[in-house]
């Protein structure tokens, strides 16, 4: 298959300079709104609050749909985790049981199907770096309590070198306890300095990767029977999640060209963390819940699954980019020239908020964190780039898809400001003139009745966290958690510090060249 997909780094001259004109794209179109909007508060602020009055609406009705579909959402969640979904497997082969979620899947045959799920295999990679045992093990439990078969699980937990000594003991001492758990168990250690690589979690899962390729050449397994998740070694995955991803990947006749995302909570210790990190993480998972909804607008995020044959074409995970879990979906997305798709699996996976020895230090890795997610801002120019190579996707999914990827980076870093400050801008820098209109008398009620009314969306949100928490450690106060009902007041306080700001960092970063190393969070448990 003809695959072309660009680099980071580009080797020639005229691809250099294609990538830095859009990585600089996001940065200027940001700072010059701010600009502007600060000198039309000054020079037009009649224009400025029309604006502001405008997008205020849009917006409002934007969060009563993100709240719908959110709700949505979580009612799937709760129908999915009631489905037997091994006898959902054993019986494929009627076809009246089978529904679909992606309309352009349901237009072909059925005939592709695998004819029986035991002859699927599941590879699972956990890279990890400098991880305690606890936080592994707490992972590779959620795995051996499954109620998938174990003699078709394959795992592979993949250390790195530069982590030092220790890692090799830890390595150790899972191996002596799982080894014998699965039908496969491989433990990997990723040489540190390989040139053409950087630091980052999608150069330690490629090596993995290719170590497992090996395994099952020496077992005579297809690729094509094979389905590969990659984890973050913090994650905890529903005990039916691999059925349920089996499930959707043999009745699907174009399972080589879909990813399969479940959807992550923050509940490891959600009960430990502070409630600004919890509204913040609880606040993303939401997003995903809703993404979820909008299949045909989602992109891999965090842990996911895809055909262990296509990861194989693609050529694995990016080598030198910090956001491998959204890139390799964009490269499957080129292989097979716009044909391909994320199918949500409503089942969640578990992983750790941000915890760290004292609330501003996990404040600080909250920062971080966000700001690391922000960085896939680095996939535009390396979307763009691939789009102008490939004439095979058609024309309007480069426009749509190219649009969203930008559109969606520069309004996270936008939008909360645009909402908490721009409205007040007009009244404060206007001056006597405009304070003295009606517009400026009404300005703040106008604003007032629209806010209150998208208060409507953070209530349900405050009601839904309540029904995805875990059920509370025996020594939580009743204090702590009550607590956990009045910690969304924060949420419009710490959108900016917390949401857009990171945001706005990351794009200046790459807007002057200053590019980011991948940061690993620390993991916390108390």
């Amino acid at each position: 298959m003809d695959f072309n997909f660009p680099i980071s780094k580009p080797s020639n001259r005229k691809d250099y300079y294609i990538q830095r004109s859009i990585e600089m794209l996001p940065g200027i179109i940001t700072w010059s709104f701010l600009i502007i909007g600060l000198y039309l508060a000054f020079r037009a602020p009649i224009a400025m609050a029309i604006f502001i009055i405008i997008f205020d609406l849009y917006w409002m009705v934007k969060v009563f749909y993100i709240t719908v579909f959110i709700i949505f959402g979580y009612r799937r969640i709760k129908i999915w985790e009631k489905i037997d979904w091994i006898r959902k497997c054993e019986k494929l082969g009627d076809t009246d049981n089978i529904y679909r979620t992606v309309p352009e899947i349901a237009r072909h045959s059925i005939s592709a199907v695998i004819p029986s799920w035991r002859d699927l295999y599941h590879l699972i990679i956990i890279p990890t770096y400098k991880e305690e045992i606890e936080v592994l093990e707490t992972t590779l439990d959620s795995i051996l309590n499954s109620d998938y078969p174990k003699n078709r699980i394959i795992l592979v937990v993949a250390f790195e070198e530069r982590a030092g000594e220790d890692v090799k003991e830890r390595a150790r001492m899972l191996e002596e306890k799982y080894k014998d758990k699965f039908f496969g168990y491989i433990t990997t250690l990723h040489p540190d300095g390989i040139s053409g690589e950087a630091k980052v979690k999608g150069a330690n899962a490629s090596w993995a990767a290719e170590e497992a390729r090996i395994f099952l050449d020496e077992k005579g397994i297809k690729y094509e029977n094979v389905i590969v998740s990659t984890f973050d070694s913090d994650t905890c995955v529903h005990c039916k999640y691999f059925s349920c991803l089996a499930y959707q990947f043999m009745r699907n006749p174009k399972r080589l060209q879909c990813s399969y995302q479940p959807l992550p909570l923050y509940n490891n210790n959600i009960w430990q963390t502070n409630s600004i990190v919890r509204v913040i993480m609880t606040s993303s998972s939401f997003w995903q819940i809703m993404q979820s909804v909008r299949y045909n607008k989602m992109v891999t995020f965090s842990s996911h699954s895809m055909s262990f044959k296509t990861l194989v074409d693609v050529n694995y995970w990016p080598r030198d980019m910090i956001s491998d879990d959204s890139i390799i979906f964009w490269k499957c997305y080129v292989l097979y020239h716009g044909d391909y798709f994320v199918e949500p699996i409503f089942l969640t996976v578990s992983l750790d908020a941000v915890l760290a020895d004292n609330h501003i230090k996990t404040v600080l890795n909250l920062y971080k964190q966000q700001r690391r997610w922000a960085w896939g801002i680095e996939n535009v120019p390396i979307i763009y780039r691939a789009f102008l190579k490939d004439k095979k996707i058609p024309l309007h999914k480069k426009i749509s898809k190219g649009w969203e990827e930008l559109i969606g980076r520069i309004s996270w870093g936008l939008t909360p400001i645009i909402i908490a400050l721009f409205g007040w801008f007009p009244l404060w820098f206007g001056g006597d003139k405009f304070n003295q209109t009606v517009l400026a008398l009404n300005l703040p009620k106008v604003l007032g009745y629209l806010m209150t009314f998208a208060m409507f969306g953070l209530i349900v949100s405050m009601f839904l966290s309540l029904f995805l928490l875990p059920p509370p450690p025996q020594k939580i106060s009743f204090f702590r958690k009550i607590i956990m009902v009045f910690q969304w007041i924060l949420a419009p306080i710490v959108a900016i510090p917390l949401g857009a700001l990171p945001m706005i960092d990351a794009q200046t970063r790459i807007l002057f060249g200053k590019y980011m190393e991948f940061w690993v969070t620390e993991k916390v448990r108390k």
